[in-house]
This record gives structure tokens, C-alpha cells and sequence, in this order.
């Protein structure tokens, strides 16, 4: 069956164009400025007129909760709300029950998203303190990376000894991401502020507790590590401080060996958020002070900072709510973040080719996604359409298992009309059509 994308705003690649797409079956066979005449007979006319077409996101980051944890979230609704959301491909975490930390327990959740994903998908293996060996085994044309938690966690996927830590980058044939917090530092904050308040902490402690400190000197550890071993790539993940940005590297994004993730809530709230939200906007790392978002922006608009990411990590609300210290880390994101971002176009903060760049084409080089992130003849036709139309967030048009969003209350310009995966159309006009062509992600090396 062929579609034809006709007379949207196409965004790709750093252009801005009005023009055609033409997909035969999965793929995109044509796209063009202006009209595409030779259209096989009975293609199906998707009008785009009045609305930017880009490549679908790829989210890098995610935690959709299954197997396990599926009160909260599992890959059918997650991959609905990303659908929503112009997310056509997810990579997913392994901090679920139990955590995924085997090639067999990685093959299990590939079958699960393949009953049940609308959306494309692939998943991270944990590292933990005994699985060296399979690390060294993973396969690096299904699996997008190695994840591992140098803080945040804890059990076996809590690896913070230097000495594993350096097995892991040395063993690992694919990207190593990393979440990266210092324990220690952590751990003497919290006792600090627990002499100060009891049970009782304020939220807007969780910043002074998780510190910029914390976070910089476990993210130097990880670059040292990645840098000693000649072959390893590491991507910082959720990047929150100003000071982090320097252990970067420059030059070409293909060339990279380090590279970084912003997440969207980091670019979004800044600490006066935790007056008015409280716990909900209780994230790991936490989101810090005005200064660090309009520098993390920044490293974004000048290409310092390769990926933009969700880690939704949705909980119900009474698992966000009570003293700051049971209060769990995480928020729901996936619906949200496309039109967050392109609000944050509209108030002159980042570009829209920006937000292409780093939403969907950067994620695809980085971990070398395999025909996929850009509006090219050939690739899979993962292809969103949105418009401007603006929209309220409320609890009624949320999409989140978990029922709540940060953002419930905020006015978006921008909402995803259309989102086609490999070629078909998995939601239009807020509803689902019934298809689900979600597909396991692929790798080149």
C-alpha cells in the first residue's frame, strides 16, 4: 500500500521545506520540495497542509515498567501515550522485576513489545556486580546499550566499584549509558538535612541533597573509565548541572566517544518548580536552578549536547506523595515531551530544527539506529505530523497508566496529529487506529 504525505512543512536535516512524502509499504520512497506527480494509482492522500511533518522521535531513554512493575506502566500503554506523543521508537530501561539483566530476560521483553508495542522498541541489558560475561555476549544488532546505574539504584544493578565499573566499559561491545550520581555524597547530604528536619525534608531540598556535586564527580569517574578503554562509547544520561557540560566531546557527532542526554524536565522546570509541585517533580537526577536549564539549553542549541530524551519513569500518585524521603523519583513524560519542546520554540529558547536534530536524527547516530530518525528514501517510514493548535494538559486527555502528569494545567501550542510507523498509521486526530507494526529496533556497528 502506498501513502502520500501531501503539502506538509517538511523539517529534516536542518531545512524547512514545504513538499511531499511518498511511502510505499515501510518505507519512504520519495521526498521532495514541492509535489511528487508520479503517485501510483489508489495511494492514500494524507493532507498535510498547515503542519510541519518530521521524522519520528526515537526516546532513548524510558522505564515502561514491564514485566513486573506493571501497576504503574507496561509496553502496550507506554507505547500509546508515545505513540500520542510522536515517539515512534523507544529504547527501555532494565530496573524492572525481575531486572533484566540476561541475554533470556533481555529475548523476554522483546516478545512481549512484539505482541504488544505500536510503536518500535529495544532494550537495555543492566549491568550489575556479576554479569560481566554476558555483557561481553550481548548482541549489538538488537541491543541498544548497556545501562548501567552508578547511583540511583540499588542491589545488583547499583554498580559504583571503580574496578567492575572498568570491566563493564572494557567488556561491553555496545554503548554504555550511564546514570550518574555519587552514592557517598548523597548519603551525607541526606543524614545533614535529616538533622535539620526530621522526616519532614522539603522537596526543594532534593536538589542540595542529590547535588550538582554528586552528580559531577560520578559523571568524571564514568568519562575516565569510558577514555582508558580504547573502544568503549559512553552516553551521560539526564544530564542536570552546568558543570557536567565540559566532560563532553567535540567535534563530529559521529566521532564522539562521549556524548550526553538532556531530558526534557531538566529543560522545562527549573528548583522554584518543587514550591508548587512538590514530590511530583521529584526526579533523579534533580532538576537544579534556573541556571543550569539555560545552560543545559544552551549546550543544546550549540551542539555540545547530542540527545534530547523523556526517562519517563511513571509511578502511581500515592507512590509520589508522603514525606520527601518515601516519595518515589520519576514522572510521566512520553505524551508531553515533542510539544514541550516545540513550546519551547515558540518562546524563542531553542529552534525547530533543533528539536528534530536532537530528538530524532542525534538519537539514531549516536547509537546507530539502523535506517531510521530521518526522512530519507529507503528508511522506514516512521513519520509525524503536527500542528499548531494550542491545548490544555488535564487529567482527561492524559493518556499515562498512572493517571498524572507534571505538566497538568500548562498550555502547549503544538499537538502531534498523526503518527505513522513503518508505514502505517498508528494514531490520528487523538484516536488509535488498531495497528501495531512496532518493530525491534536494529544496530550497524
Amino acid at each position: 500500500m502506498s501513502i502520500l504525505v501531501q503539502g506538509g512543512t517538511i523539517v529534516n536535516e536542518g531545512c524547512v521545506f514545504r513538499g511531499d512524502i511518498l511511502i510505499d509499504g515501510a518505507l519512504i520512497a520519495a521526498v521532495a520540495e514541492g509535489e511528487i506527480d508520479a503517485v501510483p494509482r489508489g495511494t492514500e492522500i494524507v493532507n498535510a497542509t498547515g503542519m510541519y511533518v518530521i521524522p519520528g522521535v526515537i526516546d532513548d531513554q524510558v522505564h515502561f515498567r514491564e514485566p513486573g512493575l506493571t501497576w504503574k506502566e507496561d509496553i502496550a500503554s507506554g507505547s500509546r501515550a508515545a505513540a500520542a506523543g510522536g515517539i515512534t521508537s523507544f529504547m527501555e530501561m532494565p530496573n524492572v522485576v525481575p531486572p533484566t539483566t540476561t541475554r533470556a530476560l533481555l529475548r523476554e521483553k522483546q516478545e512481549i513489545a512484539r505482541q504488544t508495542s505500536l510503536v518500535n522498541y529495544s532494550f537495555y541489558l543492566g549491568a550489575s556486580t556479576d554479569n560481566v560475561e554476558e555483557i561481553r555476549q550481548v548482541d549489538p544488532r538488537t541491543t541498544c546499550g548497556v545501562k548501567v546505574f552508578m547511583g540511583s539504584s540499588t542491589g545488583d544493578l547499583l554498580v559504583d566499584n571503580v574496578e567492575l565499573l572498568a570491566r563493564v566499559f572494557a567488556a561491553s561491545p555496545v554503548l554504555v549509558a550511564t546514570h550518574c550520581e555519587d552514592n557517598g555524597i548523597i548519603r551525607e547530604n541526606l543524614a545533614r538535612y535529616r538533622a535539620l528536619h526530621g522526616e519532614e525534608i522539603p522537596p526543594a531540598c532534593h536538589p542540595l541533597i542529590r547535588s550538582r556535586e554528586s552528580c559531577l564527580a560520578s559523571s568524571s569517574l564514568a568519562v575516565r573509565l569510558a577514555r582508558a578503554c580504547p573502544a568503549a562509547r559512553l552516553h551521560l544520561l539526564h544530564l542536570s548541572t552546568r558543570e557536567e557540560l565540559s566532560l563532553l566531546d567535540d567535534g563530529p557527532r559521529a566521532a564522539r566517544r562521549v556524548t550526553g542526554e538532556a531530558c526534557v524536565h531538566h529543560l522545562w522546570f527549573n528548583d522554584s518548580a518543587y514550591l508548587l509541585h512538590g514530590n511530583r517533580v521529584k526526579w533523579n537526577p534533580a532538576i537544579k536552578e534556573e541556571a543550569d536549564r539555560v545552560a543545559l539549553l544552551a549546550a543544546i542549541n550549540d551542539g555540545r549536547l547530542d540527545v534530547i530524551a523523556t526517562d519517563h519513569a511513571p509511578h502511581l500518585p500515592a507512590e509520589k506523595e508522603g514525606p520527601y524521603t518515601r516519595a518515589a523519583s520519576g514522572g510521566p513524560m512520553v505524551q508531553h515531551a515533542l510539544p514541550v519542546m516545540l513550546e519551547l520554540v515558540e518562546r524563542g529558547e531553542t529552534s525547530l530544527a533543533t528539536v528534530v536534530d536532537k530528538m530524532c536524527h542525534a538519537p539514531a547516530d549516536i547509537f546507530r539506529v539502523d535506517r531510521r530518525g530521518y526522512l530519507r528514501e529507503g528508511y522506514k517510514a516512521d513519520i509525524v505530523l503536527v500542528e499548531k493548535k494550542p491545548w490544555r494538559v488535564t487529567r482527561d486527555n492524559l493518556l499515562y497508566k498512572c493517571g498524572w502528569s507534571p505538566l497538568e494545567g500548562a498550555t502547549l501550542s503544538y499537538r502531534v496529529v498523526e503518527t505513522l510507523v513503518n508505514g502505517q498509521t498508528v494514531y490520528r486526530d487523538g484516536r488509535f487506529t488498531g495497528s501495531r507494526p512496532g518493530e525491534l529496533l536494529h544496530y550497524h556497528e
